[in-house]
């Protein structure tokens, strides 16, 4: 992991529903030193903002699950009027999402709404967004400039397009994609700067993951301001988190990037319980709940490990709040070693399960408990370390792995039959 890049540091919120930072590094223009704010989450509404119960409702869902920032759409006077009954109502900071009128954007700056979001594609005329950086200069909100390959080639000067058109698609390759972009985003900033506006985020999205990274690469060799990191249309979540994680991670890693979006055509809680995963993952940010891990599949297997897992993820993300690091291994080969570290681990044998909390075995069950019996240790060891007689991440002892042959391997009933000598290492096995 490289240094995350400096910045400047643009905040933004208010004091019910809290402020987020973004970016940071580089001092306030009153020389106060800054340092970069945690990359922060954020997605946008799929319903309509007009629809006030129905966004305040997918708001707070979205909050709830980990969303530091909601994007809504305001393309008609119905949604930025929305906005004065939807604002007070929600817990996270708001960005109004202003694609074609720029008088949305003024409306929604007086709404209140927390920052505002521009495409320099649909929003080009000089004046308007003159306008714009005024409003938001008066109520010190920050805007975000976002251009994306969707958008950002002329749609209205058709020889204009052709050859804007032909230079992208010449070769098939998408430097001169990038060199649009980046002639755009120059000429739209200059406007900003020319009136001495620099609560700036910006964007560059694309579909194709390559593009995405080079583009926030140069992007961040040319300008100082956070970078709102996206693969923009990237599909279902089945394909489109392989898409987003290809490009957010290589940039995350490089030390660019302070917000991220990771867009899925789907439920937008997706949106947000990846990104969260990605940033845990990434150790940009600090974890909430579970770190759950568990082995691929083989053919060593001896539960039905798929259930088990899907069944322990839900029942630990109702119940533990805690970042504790839970295993759940499928056999007795890999699983001693892979579960080291783990503050709650299972693995399996013949049809049972042999549980540890923080090296120390403390039960041997069969398939149908393992469940419940590692909820309740989960939950027991929750309680120790919240009355401080545990430390998340803190082995007790190693773990003794169990004899493959013995009581939770294929062998034990030979031994019982006396078929199969029983191995020395059996005795640190007793039922529970």
């Amino acid at each position: 992991m490289h240094s995350r890049r400096p910045t400047r540091q643009i905040r933004f919120g208010d004091s019910r529903v809290g402020f987020v930072s973004v970016g940071g590094g580089k001092p306030r223009a009153d020389g106060t030193p800054t340092t970069p704010a945690p990359v922060s989450v954020q997605t946008m509404t799929s319903g309509y903002t007009h629809d006030v119960d129905g966004c305040v409702r997918e708001i707070n869902k979205l909050a709830a699950a980990g969303a530091d920032i909601v994007r809504v759409a305001v393309p008609e006077k119905k949604d930025t009027d929305a906005l004065k009954e939807i604002l007070p109502q929600v817990k996270v900071p708001i960005v109004a999402d202003v694609h074609f009128h720029f008088q949305r954007a003024l409306e929604a700056v007086e709404a209140g709404v927390h920052k505002i979001r521009l495409n320099p594609g649909n929003i080009n005329d000089r004046a308007q967004v003159i306008d714009v950086i005024q409003a938001c200069k008066a109520k010190g909100l920050p805007i975000r400039v976002g251009v994306n390959e969707g958008s950002i080639i002329e749609r209205k000067d058709k020889q204009k397009r052709m050859k804007e058109l032909g230079a992208v698609f010449s070769d098939r390759k998408h430097g001169y994609m990038l060199a649009i972009m980046i002639a755009k985003l120059e000429e739209y900033l200059d406007i900003f700067y020319e009136q001495d506006f620099y609560d700036i985020a910006i964007s560059a999205k694309s579909m194709d993951a390559a593009m995405v990274v080079d583009a926030y690469t140069e992007i961040s060799n040319r300008f100082d301001h956070p970078l709102h990191l996206g693969v923009t249309h990237a599909g279902p979540k089945e394909t489109g988190c392989i898409r987003s994680i290809a490009a957010l991670s290589a940039l995350l890693c490089n030390g660019i990037g302070d917000t991220i979006r990771i867009s899925y055509a789907n439920d937008p809680i997706y949106e947000v319980q990846d990104g969260l995963e990605l940033l845990y993952s990434l150790g940009l940010k600090t974890r909430v709940g579970v770190d759950l891990i568990a082995c691929p599949t083989c053919g060593r297997i001896q539960v039905d490990l798929f259930t088990l897992i899907q069944d322990v993820r839900k029942a630990l993300a109702e119940k533990i709040q805690l970042p504790m690091k839970v295993a759940v291994m499928g056999c007795i080969v890999n699983g001693p070693g892979e579960c080291e570290g783990a503050d709650v681990a299972v693995f399996a044998g013949d049809r049972r399960g042999i549980i540890y909390v923080q090296g120390q075995k403390v039960a041997n069950v069969p398939e149908e408990q393992i469940l419940s019996k590692l909820l309740e240790e989960c939950l027991s060891f929750q309680d120790k370390v919240n009355r401080g007689e545990a430390k998340l991440g803190e082995k007790v002892v190693d773990i003794v792995p169990p004899d493959p042959i013995g009581q939770t391997g294929s062998g034990w009933e030979k031994i019982a039959s006396g078929l199969v000598d029983k191995a020395p290492t059996t005795l640190t096995i007793g039922r529970t």
